[in-house]
Parts: structure tokens; sequence; C-alpha cells
């Protein structure tokens, strides 16, 4: 008998820039808790860094974590990239350190970008601003999480900035076995306008840059695993992601 597996799977932690400072990996793991959700997917704005850190905090409160990143693609259309393993999240990490355009951050107007620890203490701050478009196209963004075990999808696609519908006024037939909308109600609409997301998975998540704004239980998977078994879930919900399971 399936469980209903809760998510969400697009939040900053106070490395992006834009993200909170009240952030932390461990904050943000325990209003997740608190919220009842099962599975909590950390994705900053073109990195992993704080990730690990993210981990041993879910670890506290039984959550499963995934490691991720929002891109920037080169069009400066946001995807959501999730990992199936932590160890392939930073690999990917590597990789865009040589993607990233290096403009130095401006803490006082952009906010600043901390790097935390397993105990929510500053271990550093990116001293390049992470928002920036990175040297990776809309085109090739599932391909290349693909090499590091990961699986890359429009962020968003109802929204008017940063989305593959607003800034290319149409959605491309492409290998995305997965769309993110901000809001679910919208999915029918955008099926009859783009058939080219028709018979996809829907995901919605908080995109969260605020503790408060974290989902509650609203979004779920049905999953036929036990939910206290973090490696096997973990790896449904990425068969389920990546179409080979409806």
């Amino acid at each position: 008998m399936p469980s209903k597996a809760f998510y969400d799977l697009h939040i900053h932690s106070c490395l992006s820039p834009c993200g909170d400072d009240d952030m932390t990996p461990n904050n943000i793991a325990g209003m997740a808790s608190i919220k009842g959700l099962n599975i909590v997917a950390l994705t900053d704005h073109n990195t992993c860094g704080n990730c690990p850190a993210f981990f041993s905090a879910c670890s506290n409160y039984s959550l499963i974590p995934i490691a991720g990143a929002e891109i920037t693609t080169a069009e400066d259309i946001h995807s959501v990239v999730l990992f199936d393993s932590l160890e392939g999240a930073m690999d990917f990490n590597e990789l865009l350190r040589t993607k990233r355009t290096l403009i130095e951050n401006d803490s006082t107007i952009f906010g600043r970008q901390v790097y935390m620890d397993d105990c929510d203490r500053v271990v550093g701050e990116e001293k390049y601003l992470l928002i920036n478009a990175v040297d990776i196209s809309i085109d090739d963004i599932h391909g290349v999480a693909k090499k590091y075990g990961g699986i890359a999808y429009p962020a968003h696609i109802d929204k008017d900035s940063n989305s593959i519908v607003g800034v290319f006024g149409t959605v491309p037939e492409s290998d995305f076995t997965v769309y993110e909308f901000a809001n679910r109600s919208n999915i029918d609409s955008y099926i009859s306008r783009f058939p080219a997301i028709a018979d996809r998975l829907y995901v919605s998540s908080s995109d969260a840059h605020y503790l408060w704004d974290i989902n509650e239980m609203v979004n779920h998977f049905d999953i036929l695993s036990d939910l206290s078994d973090a490696a096997s879930v973990r790896a449904e919900i990425f068969s389920i992601l990546r179409g080979d399971i409806k």
C-alpha cells in the first residue's frame, strides 16, 4: 500500500543572495519537520555548497534530504537540478565553478552568500555573485545533470520572470520528464497551450527564501518504500522523476 511522502523540492538557504539569513541548513530542516514534510531539497542559486551541512541537519529530524541547485541557464531560464547522491551534487558543483560569470557580490545590494557547517556556524562567504547566468544552455542542462546522476527540469514555468515560457513564449520539445509549477491550478491551461509538456510529471514546490514560505503538507509522491529507509525512498523518487515509474 503506497504511503504519501510530502515534499518540497525547491528551497534556498542563506548561501543564495536572496535567501534570508535565517535560512540556515538546520533552520530549514527544523521548519520542514514542523510542517510535516518527508522529502526536502536544497536548491541554492548555481551552487550546491550548503548541501553537505543540509544533509547532516536533516538526519537530526528524520528527513530525507536531496542535494540540488537552481541553475540560471545561459538564456536566463531557471532550472531545478536534483541529484540522487550528495557526491554527485558536489562533483557537479565543481563543474559549476568553471561555468559561472565571475562578478564580485555586493552584499549591501544583493545580500550575503554564506557557507554554513552542520552546526550552523559561518565557515565562509562566496565572493562571486551566484544569481548570474552560467555557461550551460537550457538545451544542455538535462544532459549535463544526467552525467552526475542528476535530473534537471524547468522551474516555475507559470511565472513571468526567469521561466522557460517567460523567456521563449512557449515550451519547446525536449527531453525533460518533469516541469515545475508555482501554482498547480495552472497545469491544465498550460497543457492545452503547450503540447510539449503533456504526459510529463508536474511538481510544485515553494521556491522558499524565507522559513515561513516552506511548503506545508500539500504536495506528495505515492511511495512504496518504507519512509524510514532514506536510500530506498530517494531511489524511488528519482525513478518517478525520470519517468521510470508512472
